[in-house]
């Protein structure tokens, strides 16, 4: 009887999970294994479907490309600079808004409002902010000039310089949500550890470090594994800042290759496109598999 019981649960509980496992097949797997197929077929044509052989000749092009690989340059500089900067400095936001009481939901409202603000309309403020025009040397280099610095083009004019401006907006635009998530962390850890540290003389530097960042340690292990996935899937924000040709400012990423591929100026490659989206989709997941080998001992549930 326990037997039968037992095996009517279980088909209660994958016929719960049929509509999920449904729709993460037919919208998640079966395009990932005809993007993986479309990478080994040589040549493929999406309007006649047809290619003339098959092998590793679309990953040796990709890899071998100067745009692909100033793609995945770009990429990985703005993935290692933006997530530790942006989850540090939202982490300093979080616990100076968890230690005031007056207007903390104001400031709350104020920092969370880059993140219902269309990324392209911000982008156009950046521009307005840091784009040299006829008229004027923008309101950035103005206050360069008037502190007696050189004024410089941060959207025509060096690498440095447009690297600087799109971290600079990645982070501006990614912060809000971390210091939703870290704010709500923070006002969910148990008070009794702090008031038994401070009965002890405990310093409040000690506090944070013993206490705080172990208790909400899961939370930002998961903002910095959504951030490098966010970072890796870069394109929208870099099209708000530097226009569509992205290759002819030297600034474009992965996914921008992934879209050139199929739909931009040098388009109508679809094998490519599908070698560059499953490099992508590797890099990513070897990445996330180290931050998960890494949290088995930093992070404390």
């Amino acid at each position: 009887m326990r037997k039968k019981f037992s095996s009517c649960g279980s088909l209660k509980g994958w016929l719960y999970l049929l509509p999920a496992i449904l729709f993460l097949g037919a919208f998640m797997v079966y395009p990932l294994v005809d993007v993986l197929i479309y990478s080994f077929e040589e040549g493929y044509n999406s309007a006649s479907q047809t290619y003339f052989g098959t092998g590793t000749y679309n990953y040796s092009y990709v890899l071998h490309d100067p745009y692909f690989l100033q793609a995945v340059k770009n990429t990985f500089i703005l993935v290692i600079i933006t997530v530790p900067l942006s989850t540090g400095i939202a982490l300093l936001i979080s616990a100076g808004l968890n230690s005031i009481t007056p207007l903390r939901e104001l400031f709350q409202t104020i920092y969370f409002l880059p993140y219902v603000t269309n990324t392209l309309a911000v982008g156009l403020v950046f521009m307005i902010l840091f784009k040299k025009t006829p008229y004027s040397d923008s309101l950035v280099n103005l206050l360069i000039t008037f502190f007696g610095g050189n004024s410089v083009d941060f959207i025509d004019g060096p690498y440095p310089a447009k690297m600087f401006v799109l971290c600079f907006y990645t982070i501006w635009v990614v912060m809000p949500f971390k210091i939703l998530i870290l704010t709500s962390a923070l006002s969910s850890v148990n008070q009794e550890y702090y008031n038994a540290a401070k009965v002890d003389g405990t310093s409040n530097f000690r506090i944070f470090m013993r206490i705080t960042l172990p208790m909400i340690s899961p939370m930002i292990f998961y903002l910095i594994i959504t951030g490098f996935i966010g970072a890796f899937k870069a394109y929208s924000d870099v099209v708000a800042l530097f226009g569509t040709d992205l290759n002819a400012a030297g600034m474009n990423t992965i996914v921008g290759y992934v879209y050139d591929m199929l739909y931009g100026d040098s388009g109508g490659y679809p094998s490519y496109a599908s070698a560059a989206a499953i490099l992508l989709f590797a890099i990513v997941l070897t990445i996330t598999f180290i931050n998960l080998l890494i949290s088995r001992k930093k992070v404390h549930y």
